[in-house]
């Protein structure tokens, strides 16, 4: 392996090229005309910044492999942070805060981390909990350090770096960060990701998409961030709260689109309907915005169209597909779905993700529910056939960390290779796409056959009250009965029981116009779905199905 694989020295490497860029920008308040104010740093200062911050880090005892949470709000302190991690071979614990108290505990917890790097109320609730954390030692404060120990960020940066210092020189296998799946079918489970699984998703990205050093990226989801600084292009951080897109002010976002002139921005289907209705309803244009990135959940057509109507004709939506564990496997853009494949979805052919990136081998197998410890034990379908989809390549992480049980579940060994099972179901069309048709997970077992979530929602999902639906299963696996819940626009909400009835009835004679959904006879309106806390789009069905079976008999 290449002794000098670490995706820090993809920074030195854009400093290099670019020294005077601006590399990162945050919101830094308004000024007494009520203008937006931003604070800068150069892709040159950036460089600087980490391998000084890296450079403290060891002067404290950081050493490579050890595990260091980094619990810092996205700001340029916490870029210039991971990529110090990265330089001093400290192993990054990142945990979404937004998964809740009780996951957030158990994740950090699982990953008995070595120390923290975190804003004060972190380490206040790390004092207090100090007992979950028994290897904890080395701490360092951003910010004010109040009654715990430690250094602070200001005092690693008040020092000198040392002339001595380099970046650890790190291999490809070797381990960069633990980051936590949502949680949205099951706990949350640390996924390692190594040198190498970033450096590659750093080319994949790059190349499929023709990023270029000097774009302006707005990203809704802060650690692409990071892939950002390793391109060469500038972030521009919104003023938003991470851990709630659905709530995000479109105003604030297309202010800094239009201050910064943004070439491209990310954000989860949930982050860009509000964006795209408050654009349509408007009649707001977006001309330098030439390449909108989606992820996290099926993006729902209407959210497409909006956002291609306010972009230029030349611009486009993709929408990446993958998982925490294999990131990314596929991609697809707007033009393809709304031209072509749209058509096919609103029937119930499932979601078309697209083509699978240059460095991603997949196969879809029959579905099972149990361990596969080799390939030759898997049974590969046909194009066609719904199945299991499996995966292979460097973006592919090679093990969990926490919660080690689960990788007997989820990774096929193949000679020296590995397969990851991505928990889901689709099938492989004549063009080697694929079209996902749910999670392997939240597949309705009926007496009659097995119903699938996405292909069985999207028949619902065209009535014009509905702003989206989910299949669910009541009763044991095998003998469930299907039940469709639905999620009304707020100002279509049914206000009586005949409004109920009536929708009812809709809702029943359109299930009874196509044959994969004949079966569904039972329906429920849900005020507000529960929806996972990172992108606020993956909708947890297992918690719908227990509210369900409480009000079927």
């Amino acid at each position: 392996m290449d002794a000098s694989v670490n995706v820090g020295l993809r920074l030195a490497a854009a400093a290099a090229r670019d020294p005077d860029g601006v590399a990162i920008v945050e919101p830094a308040g308004r000024d007494v005309g009520g203008k937006r104010r931003y604070r800068q740093i150069s892709f040159r200062q950036l460089e600087d910044d980490s391998n000084l911050l890296a450079d403290g880090l060891r002067s404290l005892g950081v050493a490579p492999g050890m595990r260091i949470v980094l619990m810092v709000r996205p700001s340029i302190d916490f870029v210039s942070l991971v990529f110090a991690l990265f330089k001093s071979g400290a192993v990054t614990v990142l945990i979404d805060p937004g998964m809740g108290r009780k996951n957030l505990l158990r994740c950090l917890s699982d990953a008995n981390p070595e120390g923290f790097v975190a804003i004060p109320l972190a380490h206040a609730a790390r004092c207090l909990l100090r007992g979950r954390f028994p290897n904890s030692r080395l701490h360092v404060t951003v910010g004010w350090r109040w009654f715990w120990g430690g250094a602070t960020i200001a005092q690693l940066r008040a020092r000198r770096r040392r002339p001595e210092f380099r970046p650890a020189p790190t291999r490809a296998d070797d381990p960069a960060a633990i980051i936590f799946t949502s949680g949205s079918t099951g706990p949350p489970k640390g996924v390692l990701y190594q040198h190498g699984t970033f450096d590659r998703q750093v080319v994949e990205l790059r190349d499929v998409y023709d990023i270029r050093p000097g774009e302006l990226d707005l990203p809704g989801f802060p650690l692409f961030g990071l892939f950002n600084c390793a391109m060469g292009v500038t972030t521009v951080l919104p003023d938003m709260d991470p851990t709630r897109p659905a709530r995000v002010d479109p105003a604030l976002i297309i202010e800094s689109i239009r201050d910064w002139n943004i070439t491209q921005a990310f954000g989860s289907p949930a982050f860009w309907n509000v964006v795209g209705r408050h654009c349509e309803r408007h009649r707001i244009q977006l001309p330098t915005l030439r390449r909108v990135l989606s992820a996290g959940a099926p993006v729902p057509l209407h959210v497409m169209q909006r956002l291609k109507a306010a972009i230029p004709a030349d611009g486009d939506v993709y929408t990446p597909y993958g998982a925490t564990e294999a990131l990314p496997v596929a991609s697809i853009s707007a033009t393809e779905v709304l031209g072509e494949t749209a058509a096919r979805s609103r029937q119930g052919a499932g979601t078309c993700v697209g083509r699978r990136f240059p460095g991603i081998a997949w196969r879809v197998i029959r579905i099972d529910d149990g361990p596969l410890p080799t390939l030759e034990a898997a049974e590969t379908l046909p194009p066609g056939q719904i199945g299991e989809l499996i995966v292979s390549g460097p973006v592919v992480t090679p093990r969990y960390v926490t919660r080690c049980e689960m990788n007997a579940l989820h990774k096929i060994e193949d000679g020296p290779a590995f397969w990851h099972r991505m928990g889901d179901v689709g099938y492989l069309d004549e063009q080697d796409r694929f079209w996902f048709c749910g999670r392997k997970a939240q597949r309705v077992r009926t007496g009659q056959g097995e119903l699938y979530t996405i292909p069985c929602e999207a028949v619902f999902n065209q009535h014009p009250q509905v702003y989206r639906s989910a299949l669910v299963g009541v009763g044991p696996p095998g003998n469930q009965q299907p039940v469709i819940i639905v999620e009304t626009w707020p100002d279509q909400r049914p206000r009586t029981k005949t409004d109920r009835q009536t929708l009812y009835d809709a809702l029943r004679k359109l299930a009874e116009a196509h044959p994969h959904t004949r079966s569904i006879e039972r329906f429920l309106v849900h005020p507000a779905m529960p929806v996972d806390i990172r992108h606020n789009a993956k909708i947890f069905r297992e918690k719908l199905a227990v509210w369900a079976a409480e009000r079927v008999r």
